[in-house]
């Protein structure tokens, strides 16, 4: 297996979408969709793989390439698109005749409404397609259930209706037509109908459902409950369909669509070139930045250099945001809502889902380059005048001001340094003070890095709103250092991140790599914190316990401690141990003691 397939195949996304096989010559190999792409994906390489064809093809992949779809459905209807357009070798070929089924409301007086494979352009609205033609026909007769729609294939515009040329039929004695072609039902009442299965196609039930409340009250008001039964059966049957998903509409027909992401380094393109509805082509490409290009600037050219590699001569652009330059007889479009817009959001996804395998693809084959984005990105986002390569952070814990402790924690490129941890113990502090307690930990933590010409952070992380802030900044102050170094404080309600002299918080992207930074340090902060006041209540709780030993005093628990360090170490030391520091008789009591226990 080349590195390059090796890569690709550790980031893989967990999401529904199709995938490509490519070999070393660049032709496609094989199509196929999968509703997790990682786990389906990475079951063509594992050792026990089935099948002689399989075993060959997969030999000769080199590469891949993945498209991210919202559900396993679309993925099927991509997949489909795919083999049309490209018939990979290893793929069964998919027959045009074969094609997926489609919903159709004719354009003709009282529409008709039926299932069709074949789409004509005559002014017809076409939905789907449908991945499986049972569902579209459940969705057909819970419609035909509830509204009463002509099934004939009759002319019935006015004058023929006028003419008196038709009689109704066995579907209008059956009671499943109103008899529109002898002029028993109003077009406008008809039409009224249309609309609303328009909406239960598109997964609007609301007009639907208030139709047959209506109805079904209207019967029981009438004392005729087998009827009302009847249509309660019929509200239930529609409540129970799940419309999961409204494809696009065929009519959105000859569109690009763009989509794009980025970050300080680069910019991420997807192009979807869009027919009858259905994506045949996707692409995306990374884009390097040089001279911090803005996205407007990144996305005119990208477009124009895509569009001319794949020959687009669509006269329709879709764009997630508008752009300045105007293209001779192009339209370029930014949808606000409806099928246009979720197309543009599904492009911004896909963009979004290559730049996270391309980051982590770096992370494991260039982790400095993975390490200097980040800090470039942090110092961007915090403000700050340098990189923060050395960051610290502050966190108090105690219980109702008993056994107090501040955690100090360090963080060198983004990552833990565990050995330049440190825990104090308050010495000025009486009772939970939390804003005092920072003031003298902070205070105590850099005069001394000062008096040893310690390394100073770039930046000093406060788990605290503006209080903990406050005190903290008194003592950098104090200590002439205020001003030299970045200092904020991260409060756990919103995750708002505070500036001293600032009173408004600043907010980041829940999945900023920035915030997801300082989470971890305050995290952890808290975690060393909790963890160093847990083991000092429980000493402090043993060291009580050993002054109530009959014959053993202060002098002699001092004497210990001061020699074993922890009142645990006291609790299993050897007898002889003990003898060495406090005698053999006040050893003695304090071994059986805890022995007894």
């Amino acid at each position: 297996m080349n590195p390059e397939l090796e890569l690709q195949l550790k980031t893989l996304p967990s999401e529904p979408g199709v995938y490509r096989y490519y070999n070393k010559n660049g032709d496609l190999l094989y199509v196929g969709k999968a509703k997790d792409l990682k786990k389906r994906v990475l079951s063509y390489f594992n050792k026990n793989l089935s099948g002689y064809r399989i075993q060959i093809m997969v030999r000769k992949i080199h590469r891949l390439e993945t498209t991210i779809v919202p559900s396993e459905y679309d993925a099927l209807l991509l997949e489909n698109n795919l083999i049309k357009e490209y018939q990979p070798l290893y793929n069964i070929m998919m027959k045009d005749d074969k094609s997926f089924p489609w919903i159709c409301i004719k354009n003709e007086a009282f529409p008709r409404i039926f299932l069709t494979r074949k789409i004509i352009k005559d002014g017809s609205e076409y939905y789907g397609p449908y991945a499986k033609v049972r569902p579209a026909k459940i969705l057909l007769e819970i419609i035909k259930n509830i509204y009463k729609i002509r099934t004939c294939n009759l002319n019935l515009a006015p004058e023929k209706i006028a003419e008196k040329k038709y009689k109704v039929c066995l579907e209008y004695h059956i009671k499943n037509c109103n008899g529109a072609c002898e002029g028993l039902e109003t077009k406008e009442n008809y039409d009224k109908n249309i609309d609303a299965i328009r909406g239960i196609i598109k997964g609007d039930f609301a007009p639907a459902k208030k139709y047959l409340t209506e109805e079904m009250l209207l019967y029981s008001g009438k004392l005729e409950f087998e009827n009302a039964h009847f249509v309660k059966e019929r509200l239930e049957a529609l409540e129970d369909y799940q419309a999961k998903h409204t494809v696009v509409n065929p009519n959105i027909d000859d569109v690009d669509v763009f989509g794009m992401t980025s970050d300080e380094t680069s910019a991420y393109v997807n192009f979807f070139k869009i027919r009858n509805g259905n994506i045949i082509q996707s692409y995306t490409t990374e884009i390097k930045k040089v001279l911090a290009e803005t996205d407007e600037d990144i996305l005119e050219k990208t477009m124009v250099e895509i569009r001319r590699k794949f020959n687009s001569d669509s006269k329709e652009i879709l764009l997630p945001f508008p752009i300045s330059v105007e293209i001779p007889n192009i339209k370029t479009f930014v949808p606000k809502m409806g099928d246009k817009k979720r197309i543009v959001e599904l492009s911004e996804k896909n963009a979004k889902e290559y730049r996270l395998e391309k980051l982590k693809q770096i992370q494991i084959i260039d982790p400095d380059r993975h390490t200097n984005r980040i800090m470039a990105e942090m110092q961007k986002l915090l403000r700050m005048p340098v990189e923060p390569r050395h960051i610290e952070g502050f966190d108090n814990s105690n219980i109702q001001g008993t056994n107090p402790v501040s955690a100090c924690v360090v963080f060198k490129d983004g990552k833990p340094s565990k050995d330049d941890y440190r825990i104090f113990h308050p010495k000025t502090v009486v009772g939970a003070n939390d804003f005092a307690t920072m003031e003298e930990v902070i205070l105590r933590r850099y005069s001394r890095i000062l008096e040893e010409d310690g390394e100073l952070p770039q930046l000093i992380l406060i788990d605290g709103g503006k209080g903990q802030l406050s005190s903290a900044v008194k003592s950098l102050k104090l200590l002439g250092i205020y001003g030299k170094i970045t200092i904020i404080g991260i409060a756990k309600r919103l995750e708002e991140l505070y500036f001293p002299e600032d009173s408004v918080p600043l907010y980041l992207d829940k999945k900023s790599e920035t915030l997801k930074i300082l989470q971890r340090v305050r995290d952890e902060a808290h975690r060393f914190g909790v963890k160093h006041h847990q083991t000092r209540r429980k000493n402090a709780t043993l060291q009580s316990e050993l002054e109530d030993i009959s014959g053993v005093g202060e002098k002699t628990v001092e004497l210990l401690l001061q020699k074993l360090k922890s009142v645990k170490r006291i609790k299993e030391a050897e007898l002889a141990t003990l003898e060495e520091i406090v005698g053999k008789k006040k050893a003695k009591i304090i071994w059986e003691y805890f022995a007894a226990g």
